[in-house]
């Protein structure tokens, strides 16, 4: 039987704290994959959309892999829909179909979490956000398992948005304030989360205050660009996958090289790379979103969906009865 696990059951089944959990040990473990990470990416004909298959997604110690198939459109809400196919990775069978959106939003804005933590100054307790939507929400969502957040200043396109996510984290107990820029948010924080659908650098150099870290998010297909290239190549760049990073994230969109990247985050967390090697510098971690993660994710919610007998079964190929053919 297949498990059937749309955004509602996965809210009930995931928890951030125990997902981030899931994703720490994952970074790790990939430092050793011997499989690459593969993007397939398409823009689709007389539509504003695109559409991406991620593949294939393992990680040693779960015996299943996952192929992920997302939709994107900036205008539409959500801005993403989709699939995950978690398959047992013995047999090929599908175990579950969990909701992309969900998938994605969460395992992107908690590893974001957990880079922006450990990159960011220690005493930071206020926090930037350009770009108000699911990913940078569960950015903060993340962020406050793992630190103090007191503070978050917001700045959106539309207004609108950025005033619904201060309402929200008001209501949370936290101090917001929404501003008119990237720039304002860049000056008044040390910590920054950008999360856009931006095709042009939202900040530079001067933008940023010495010592800050920028958390890149947008810059995960090619073209997609938020911060230049002068402050990439001033700062200490993080990234998820280095080969990823070239052909469709940020150092590739840049015209930077491979040795332009200090670390993969994997090495951060494991401790073998400094999340920064002096107080004044500059730190960006800019991500793709690699298959492995939606596999981290979708293996904890299948798991605690067994136990919970949470989700819909659906039998995809029925039995044969008496034994028959079909």
């Amino acid at each position: 039987m297949t498990v059937l696990l749309g955004a509602g059951e996965l809210r009930q089944l995931l928890t951030p704290r125990a997902a981030m959990q899931s994703l720490r040990q994952g970074f790790v473990a990939a430092l050793e994959a011997q499989t690459s990470p593969q993007r397939v990416r398409r823009s689709l004909p007389s539509s504003p959309g695109t559409i991406a298959v991620l593949l294939p997604g393992l990680l040693t110690g779960i015996p299943a892999y996952t192929v992920k198939v997302n939709a994107k459109f900036p205008d539409a809400e959500p801005a993403i829909s989709g699939i995950v196919c978690l398959h047992d990775l013995r047999t090929g069978e599908l175990l579950a179909l969990l909701d992309s959106a969900f998938v994605t939003a969460w395992r992107t804005g908690l590893s974001a979490a957990l880079a922006t933590d450990l990159l960011s100054p220690a005493r930071t307790h206020t926090v930037g956000v350009i770009g108000a939507g699911a990913q940078a929400d569960m950015t903060l969502r993340g962020l406050a398992q793992l630190r103090t957040v007191k503070r978050v200043v917001i700045h959106d396109v539309d207004g609108g948005r950025a005033h619904r996510m201060a309402e929200a984290w008001q209501q949370a107990g936290l101090d917001c304030s929404v501003v008119g820029s990237a720039r304002e948010v860049a000056r008044a924080c040390d910590s920054i989360v950008t999360a856009t659908w931006s095709r042009r650098p939202l900040l530079h150099l001067a933008d940023v205050r010495p010592g800050s870290h920028v958390t890149s998010l947008g810059a995960d297909e090619p073209g997609k660009a938020e911060l230049d290239a002068q402050l990439l190549r001033h700062a200490r760049v993080v990234v998820d996958d280095l080969g990823l990073a070239m052909t469709s994230g940020a150092l590739g969109t840049a015209g930077l090289r491979r040795g332009d990247a200090a670390a993969v985050l994997g090495q951060i967390i494991e401790g073998t790379a400094p999340a920064r090697t002096d107080a004044e510098q500059v730190t960006v971690y800019t991500p793709v979103g690699l298959p492995w993660q939606d596999l981290a994710l979708s293996w904890a919610a299948y798991q605690a969906a067994l136990q919970q007998r949470a989700g819909i079964e659906f039998r995809f190929h029925p039995q044969p009865e008496n034994g028959g053919s079909i």
